[in-house]
């Protein structure tokens, strides 16, 4: 980065800040990971500068002869890993992605239905804050008390409510999606199921999660989690969604372009396919099983020391640890202090606020990246138990003005904690031995 450097120091300065805080500690957020550097590289391409408004081989710009090459790529990858006919690969995210199958098949007004962001949902599946809900009536669906999707509930409100849409997938479920028995639930009503498997599609490539191709008409995914691509989407349609509809596959196409969005990055596409050829490889097979394995394991060390994780355990990639009323903030900002990213999350049932939830989401796809693996897990289980002996007797306040100075004296307490700057240290060491970029020379 010589020329950002001597051009933007406090850009540069601030990257390479980020770059030491990924490599010196623990990446728990089970959204993230750290994309290869083939991968940045396509993303830091000449291609950022090239308009490509239409799809391969129908453009309105000229001058298209790489980028439509990179796009065909990019699709055929897609089509060949989750076994659907059809791919889009131009969502410029997954909320986008999202909405624009809202739009392909859907009318302002529709009832589509959605799992509860409290219960794990995500936004775009018709939470109240979401511009999903201003546009289409949306009925939210909820786990049961063990975590697992209610799926006598679904059935019920979707005979009640005969949506057009049924959404299957979340953003903080630990469980193993049961497409096929959602598909039934839609196919009786008529509804169109789209799977969004954002968090969860690495592991459907590597056969560690079922796939929903037999299953949903359409598939949304991010590319930027265990996929280990650049933050990017794609849409899919799948052979029962073109036996549903003959036409989906253009309507999912023109809901993106022109319907919402304009000439597409070509930067992302083409780190999106590299992403996609790097899955194709034996290697991410043997990657995407480390990852259940290590949650697997992480999820059952934090149990044998006594913390409670929603639903008991996990399938897949990411748990929830029930932090208590509204201390979901106190666990996230201690474990920081200790070196270890989470994010604060809200849990079934949750009797506290999305701002001040009363769990912590955590998840591997990072940490296996790294090359870590069962024994490495048992030593954060550790750590996340000694940080949690070091905070429990604070408490989180009702009271909005006793918050306010609870939160700081927290803050300050953990802030000077010796226990948790030890812990920090242990971390340093350990990241030591597995560095996330082994010839990274920015």
């Amino acid at each position: 980065m010589k020329n950002l450097k001597k051009q933007d120091p406090k850009i540069y300065n601030a990257i390479k800040n980020e770059i030491k805080r990924q490599e010196e500690g623990l990446e728990l957020i089970p959204s993230e990971i750290a994309a290869s550097i083939p991968v940045m590289e396509a993303l830091g391409s000449v291609l950022t500068n090239k308009y490509s408004e239409g799809y391969p081989y129908k453009r309105y710009y000229g001058g298209q002869e790489n980028t439509d090459i990179v796009e065909s790529i990019a699709i055929e990858r897609a089509k060949k890993l989750f076994g659907v006919p059809h791919a889009n690969v131009q969502p410029y995210s997954g909320s986008p992605a999202n909405l624009a199958v809202y739009v392909a098949v859907c009318k302002p007004g529709d009832t589509v239905m959605g799992l509860n962001l409290l219960d794990g949902g995500h936004l775009t599946h018709g939470w109240k804050a979401s511009a999903t809900s201003m546009f289409y009536n949306t009925i939210p669906y909820h786990v049961k008390p063990d975590g697992r999707l209610d799926l006598e509930e679904i059935e019920r409100l979707a005979l009640k409510h005969k949506p057009k849409l049924i959404w299957v997938g979340a953003t903080a479920y630990a469980r193993e999606f049961p497409f096929e028995k959602i598909a039934k639930i839609a196919d009786k009503v008529g509804a169109y199921l789209a799977a969004d498997i954002a968090h969860i599609a690495g592991l459907v490539i590597a056969g560690v999660h079922k796939s929903p191709a037999k299953y949903a008409h359409i598939i949304t995914t991010t590319t930027h989690k265990t996929l280990r691509g650049p933050r990017g989407g794609m849409i899919m349609v799948t052979t029962k969604g073109l036996k549903k509809d003959p036409e989906l596959a253009q309507k999912i196409d023109r809901a993106i372009f022109p319907n919402l969005q304009g000439g597409p990055h070509n930067h992302q596409t083409a780190a999106i396919a590299v992403a996609l050829g790097e899955a194709m490889k034996p290697s991410f097979k043997k990657y995407g099983q480390q990852v259940v394995k290590n949650a697997k394991a992480l999820a059952a060390e934090l149990m044998k020391s006594g913390i409670k994780l929603v639903s008991n355990g996990t399938d897949n990639h990411l748990m929830l640890i029930d932090c208590g009323k509204g201390r979901g903030v106190l666990l996230q900002d201690a474990m920081g202090m200790a070196g270890m990213t989470v994010n604060k999350n809200t849990i079934p049932l949750d009797p506290s606020t999305p701002f001040y939830p009363s769990g912590v989401r955590l998840g591997t796809p990072s940490l296996t990246v790294r090359g870590m693996k069962e024994k490495e897990m048992k030593k954060i289980a550790g750590w996340i138990a000694e940080v949690m002996e070091e905070i429990k007797t604070f408490e989180f306040p009702e009271d909005k003005e006793e918050r306010i100075a609870a939160l700081k004296k927290f803050k300050a307490y953990i802030g000077k904690n010796k226990k948790l700057k030890s812990i920090k240290s242990e971390i340093k060491n350990l990241c030591k031995k597995f560095p996330l970029y082994k010839d990274l020379n920015w």
